[in-house]
């Protein structure tokens, strides 16, 4: 048995790879998409490409978090657990992992983080996480740090299409409207763990360049803090994001990463979720 565990689900990006320690456990839960009578699961071999295509062929598909047993059957393979999910606000999987830990004889000993945003926050999250363990801190003290880290992320996204936001619930439908027009392009945020639209600009491009000074305007010097770009196939504008930032801002270190199936279920194609 290892002394800690780190438990995320799949709404982070992540594969079951990211970490390989000897000290510190690691696994992804994923979450699930339905199209029509077809499960996807939301693990390291799904197709995200065919999911979509068969999503976009079906007029019936939603999404589904991990069961609580999914939590529950991983926690005895360490003395303390972490749990990394999704925001509470726009998806049961935080409400499950807390049924999970309530459910087990030493609920003390897991710690459960509602991330407020997905994808590249939860990363970040994770990678603090491996951070404080490795500082030999108590259990206790990784959990305060953790919370405050939590707290100071920011949460950005550019999207294409808004159609599975507004049909499942989680973006208004007059929202998703104004999203959809093909001249005004919102850049949303993440807010108290769910969607706002910040701004609504004209053209995609007119789109980019306010996103990087929406982002500039965060702080004078970003020299401590890392900013992962996640995308829906959408590297080559993901790219050009990254190339603008490094030109504005002074990140220490900018990564791109392609999203897994519950963020690309949401997100669709040509879309970006920016976190630092």
């Amino acid at each position: 048995m290892k002394e800690y565990q780190i438990l995320v689900d799949s709404a982070s990006d992540l594969k079951n790879n990211f970490i390989e320690d000897e000290e510190i456990g690691f696994k992804v839960i994923p979450l699930t998409i339905n199209v029509n009578e077809k499960e996807y699961v939301d693990n390291d071999e799904l197709d995200c490409k065919q999911m979509l295509e068969d999503m976009h062929a079906s007029k019936k598909n939603s999404s589904a978090c991990p069961a609580p047993q999914s939590f529950l059957q991983e926690f005895d393979n360490a003395k303390y657990t972490f749990i990394v999910t999704i925001t509470s606000k726009l998806s049961g999987s935080y409400n499950s992992a807390c049924v999970a830990k309530n459910s087990y004889s030493k609920p003390e000993n897991i710690f459960v983080i509602d991330s407020k945003q997905c994808s590249g926050t939860e990363i970040l999250i994770v990678e603090k996480l491996v951070s404080l363990i490795k500082s030999g801190i108590s259990f206790e003290e990784i959990q305060n740090e953790i919370t405050k880290y939590t707290k100071e992320r920011s949460l950005y996204f550019i999207l294409q299409k808004f159609d599975n936001l507004v049909n499942n619930g989680r973006m208004s439908r007059i929202a998703g409207l104004i999203a959809s027009t093909l001249v005004i392009r919102p850049i949303c945020i993440a807010h108290e763990g769910e969607i706002k639209m910040a701004k609504k600009i004209i053209g995609i491009k007119n789109c980019f360049i306010k996103l990087v000074q929406m982002i500039k305007e965060k702080a004078k010097d970003f020299s401590k803090n890392k900013l992962i770009i996640t995308h829906c196939f959408a590297e080559n504008e993901a790219n050009q994001i990254k190339d603008d930032l490094e030109k504005n801002c002074n990140f220490k270190e900018i990564q791109i990463l392609p999203m897994r199936g519950l963020c690309s279920y949401y997100a669709l194609e040509k879309g970006l979720i920016i976190c630092f």
